[in-house]
């Protein structure tokens, strides 16, 4: 069965940049291969710049953006920590289910979904939490909350307290300075901005972090230290043999990263922006009201009220079939009241965007 081409403009996966498609298809080389591991070290390096960091732990997890909020919280959550999550969309959701899995004594700070974190709710959540977790690009929502702000925030209030962050959606799409925000543990997902398919986790961890790490997790296949020893190399600089890693992935990584550090992440961001907010100028010219709170909507995934009276599942069917077009359903209890359009990676491009908005106008008949 051959399969058709789609414009992925859902909230993900996106279409991969050609770059990265080309990495799938190199030779596959070895796990252990002198040319892969030297392939591995220059994809840990271009994380870091693209993620604002120098943590020398900073590698690709096997798995999808899910694995590395599983490794996030199985590495440095200990029974009975108290772990605050800023809940303003479906992955803050998943974030308390997770840490409470592992023990931990979750403090969930709800907001309204659409609506960026409150800082000082957070920080009155609890006076010292082992750990404070928030999504920096709410892909449920589309909207940004302000991790610098929290970062110095909670940096300001002592030392004790671990800031985990999810940037899935925000890593090659927008400026992320990792460092300068004082995040302690990250991860992400290759699918969206990055513009590689799904199968990889990003993930970065700070060496106050690491001395504070689960030394012996319950979980074998994502414990930090073994994998650590096959990354980094370990206390005696050789590589320890963990699990077969997904060599054309990290390949596909690699040749996506040196794409987008070529173009300059300022760059990248630059054109996210003009893509995103052309998208959301044209929609309101059609009538259509935008569902993230304004000044803090995000220009690589955009959310947009269904206009009443519309079948939201017939639009997006009708696109798909009539024009190859994806565009994603709302999560939760908006499934059927939002759109989620996403200009991600290769697709965040003003061609793309006069593609969807001229497929939209004939659809709604606008």
């Amino acid at each position: 069965m051959a399969l058709v081409e789609r414009s992925l403009l859902g909230p993900g996966p996106s279409n991969t940049y050609p770059e990265a498609t080309a990495g799938l298809a190199a030779p596959l080389l070895g796990h252990l291969d002198p040319e892969f591991l030297t392939l591995l070290d220059e994809t840990g390096d271009r994380l870091r710049t693209v993620w604002g960091t120098e943590n020398l732990r900073t590698l690709p997890l096997s798995g999808t953006g899910s694995i590395g909020m599983e490794a996030a919280f199985v590495n440095f959550v200990r029974p009975g920590d108290v772990v605050v999550v800023a809940v303003n969309g479906l992955f803050g959701e998943r974030m308390c289910d997770v840490a409470s899995r592992y023990g931990a004594e979750v403090v969930r700070v709800d907001h309204e979904w659409g609506e960026p974190v409150d800082i000082q709710r957070v920080l009155d959540a609890h006076p010292d939490p082992a750990l404070v977790a928030a999504v920096h690009a709410e892909t449920s929502t589309g909207v940004r909350s302000d991790i610098a702000g929290l970062g110095a925030a909670l940096r300001a209030r002592g030392e004790r307290t671990l800031l985990l962050v999810d940037c899935v959606t925000s890593i090659g799409g927008e400026r992320v300075d990792l460092d300068s925000w004082n995040v302690d543990i990250a991860y992400a997902g290759t699918q969206k901005c990055l513009g590689v398919p799904p199968g990889l986790a990003p993930f970065t961890v700070s060496e106050r972090a690491w001395e504070r790490r689960v030394e012996k997790p319950t979980t074998w296949y994502l414990d930090m230290g073994l994998i650590g020893n096959y990354v980094n190399g370990g206390s005696s600089g050789g590589r320890a043999y963990h699990h077969t890693a997904p060599t054309a992935m990290v390949a596909s990584l690699h040749a996506a990263l040196g794409r987008i550090l070529q173009e300059g992440m300022p760059v990248v961001a630059e054109r996210h922006r003009a893509a995103g907010e052309a998208l959301q100028a044209g929609l309101q010219e059609m009538g259509l009201s935008l569902f993230a709170a304004e000044g803090s909507r995000l220009h690589q995934l955009t959310s947009v009220w269904v206009p009443d009276g519309v079948d939201s599942a017939g639009v997006r069917k009708q696109l798909l079939n009539d024009y190859g077009i994806e565009i994603g359903g709302g999560a939760g209890k908006f499934a059927n009241s939002v759109w989620r359009i996403g200009l991600m990676g290769n697709n965040a491009r003003l061609d793309r965007v006069e593609m969807l908005l001229g497929a939209l106008r004939t659809v709604l008949g606008r």
